[in-house]
């Protein structure tokens, strides 16, 4: 077998690095996670960790990253699984709120992001991933006339502000459970708005 490159190496260790801050900063929060426990889990070096994050805040970052682009993957799956654009956005939009269920994810992305990585940033990221999804439902929904059209940008940016607003909903409710299907059906309800007036 070939030796492995560097750059390999250095791939694999950040993944293991990610990996066990998305689990640890999930289980814990932020505030109760050491850059020494990731490293830890991760079976490498604290001075590894910090050669390739440089601290906790860049090692968080990455984990939300992570956490992002794992349900961004998901959410196109989803879409993909219908034929018409409106029941996609619907369906992508229910996985995002199924995500919120997750307590890790609730944890890093719903709870600790904005306070660790600021507002402005968090937004910024998530923008990058979620919002770019988003966008592109609403697009193919108007294309296929099943949506009113109307000036795309803002309306992305509304609706991910609902979407949004719901998985904080979820994040501090004593049962999420019992309230994703309310959620969702209000989510539903907003869309339905979106229709033309002609629309079954």
């Amino acid at each position: 077998m070939s030796r492995r490159t560097q750059a390999e190496r250095t791939d694999e260790t950040t993944a293991r690095l990610v990996g066990a801050a998305r689990r640890l900063f999930g289980e814990n929060g932020y505030a109760d996670t050491s850059i020494d426990a990731v490293a830890a889990r991760a079976g490498v070096t604290k001075g590894a960790a910090y050669h390739h994050f440089g601290g906790k805040p860049a090692l968080f970052r990455a984990a939300f990253t992570g956490e992002l682009a794992e349900v961004a993957a998901a959410l196109e799956h989803a879409g993909a699984q219908e034929d018409d654009p409106l029941a996609a956005l619907r369906r992508g939009l229910r996985t995002f709120l199924e995500h919120c269920l997750d307590p890790g994810f609730r944890q890093i992305v719903l709870l600790d992001a904005p306070s660790v990585l600021g507002w402005e940033t968090a937004r910024e990221i998530e923008y990058d991933h979620l919002l770019r999804v988003l966008a592109g439902g609403l697009r193919r929904a108007a294309e296929g006339g099943r949506i009113e059209g109307g000036n795309a940008p803002a309306r992305a940016q509304l609706v991910f502000g609902a979407v949004c607003e719901g998985g904080m909903l979820l994040a501090r409710s004593a049962d999420p459970n019992a309230d994703l299907p309310l959620i969702a059906a209000e989510l539903d309800r907003l869309l339905s708005a979106l229709r033309p007036s002609a629309a079954g």
